[in-house]
């Protein structure tokens, strides 16, 4: 693998064009580099590579057979950049280019990441169910600030930022580390067992069931005053027009109730 290294510094090709090129991340890309052989590359990848290389046997001795010629580097050349103009699709598509450079490295970075395990075949489903997960966690982060120190936790265990560095409420994101430490550690360490922790799942499973009923109760009442509201205002459905009239109408209603 030190050859192909070796290869893309002679071609002036930066690990970040190279990401590109693949669809992947940079970090991706390093771990790619560390595979002592290019056929163990996810197939998909490996093909994109060959081609940029204008390579057509997979073995890797076949780079040492590259003259690098000013023809060559520039067919090179141009092959990386037909594909990497089609970022700008992506751009369009994502609307990201109002955001700050920060920003927009970082959300193509994700969605690299996200791509490149979807296109992982053996675990496509489990992977599918991960970033769902992480789909809905996101969509909640406005209403359980927890969500972010979880993801500060991890970031810091993995060894992404420093353990000491807080970008949120300090104290709060402190204890919950150290109480999340706590509770992995006993997960970890076999303290822990589906036996001794059932009374506190199944206190968990109420406390949930509860929740989505009263959520549940909610939707259903809310259903009813707007029926009610409409009914008493003479529509026969929610228009922009008569929206707020009908939030009014649903606001004077529940207060007949108090």
């Amino acid at each position: 693998m030190k050859k192909l290294k070796d290869l893309m510094q002679e071609l002036g090709i930066s690990k970040v064009r190279l990401a590109k090129y693949l669809g992947v991340s940079r970090q991706m890309v390093y771990n790619y580099l560390e595979i002592d052989d290019i056929s163990k590359w996810p197939k998909e990848k490996k093909i994109l590579l060959l081609k940029l290389l204008d390579i057509e046997d997979s073995e890797e001795t076949s780079i040492d057979n590259i003259e690098i010629t000013t023809d060559y580097l520039l067919s090179v050349e141009n092959r990386l950049n037909q594909t990497t103009r089609g970022e700008n699709k992506t751009d369009n598509y994502l609307e990201i280019k109002n955001l700050d450079k920060d920003a927009q490295v970082l959300l193509n970075n994700i969605i690299n990441i996200i791509k490149e395990k979807f296109m992982d075949e053996k675990k496509a489903k489990e992977n599918y169910y991960i970033f769902n997960y992480l789909y809905h966690m996101l969509q909640s982060m406005d209403n359980v600030p927890e969500i972010k120190y979880i993801f500060g936790y991890m970031s810091k265990t993995t060894g992404f930022t420093k353990v000491n560095e807080y970008k949120f409420n300090e104290d709060r994101q402190y204890i919950f580390e150290g109480i999340l430490y706590t509770a992995l550690t006993l997960y970890n360490t076999g303290g822990a067992s589906r036996s001794k922790l059932a009374e506190s799942h199944h206190r968990w499973e109420q406390e949930i069931e509860k929740k989505n009923e009263e959520k549940l109760g909610r939707t259903q009442q809310l259903n009813t005053l707007k029926i009610q509201a409409l009914k008493e205002l003479g529509y026969s459905k929610i228009t922009t027009e008569n929206a707020g009239e009908l939030i009014e109408k649903i606001a004077e209603i529940e207060s007949r109730k108090v």
